[in-house]
């Protein structure tokens, strides 16, 4: 598993566009990790899925409820990420108003979660290899907190504990 003051690996991620801006279509874009982290400060909170009830529930409204607060500490960006595709990501972030708050991330193929050493595999219960429930601080591509959340918790990941590791 990724750890403090290691880079955060290069992948692929994916989000959705909702209105076409110079660089990105309407529709999936794709973007490389090392790319869009360059001097930036981003919170990024990883969850099993779209749509799951702790994670549509109280993962993301957390951080909507503490944007001002998180951005006020210096983040750049606030990342979600989930191993589903761009569209669901695309519209799980349209019903819950994220706006530009969260960028709603895609690891569709969970290329990153793996490089980071936090897939979950959910394969019993039929929801296939996810990630697991975490809370990453990285500042220029360097991890500067990481916490990851036990089985069926949610006490390590949200934004007030986002507030507290920034």
């Amino acid at each position: 598993m990724i750890e403090v003051n290691q880079k955060l690996p290069n992948a692929t991620l994916y989000e959705f566009i909702a209105e076409e801006t110079p660089g990105c279509t309407i529709g999936p874009n794709a973007f490389q990790v090392e790319e869009i982290i360059k001097n930036k400060k981003i919170a990024i909170f990883g969850l099993p899925g779209a749509f799951t009830p702790t994670c549509s529930a109280q993962h993301v409204p957390s951080y909507l409820k503490e944007f001002d607060a998180i951005k006020a500490k210096g983040v750049d960006e606030i990342w979600c990420i989930s191993v589903n595709d761009a569209f669901v990501m695309g519209a799980w972030g349209k019903d819950l108003h994220v706006g530009k708050k969260v960028r709603m991330m895609s690891d569709g193929s969970g290329e990153f979660t793996k490089k980071l050493g936090l897939e979950l595999d959910l394969i019993a219960r039929g929801l296939g290899v996810r990630s697991q429930r975490y809370l990453m601080i990285a500042d220029n591509g360097v991890v500067k907190h990481i916490a990851v959340e036990g089985p069926g918790k949610f006490e390590v990941s949200g934004a007030e504990a986002a507030l507290k590791a920034l």
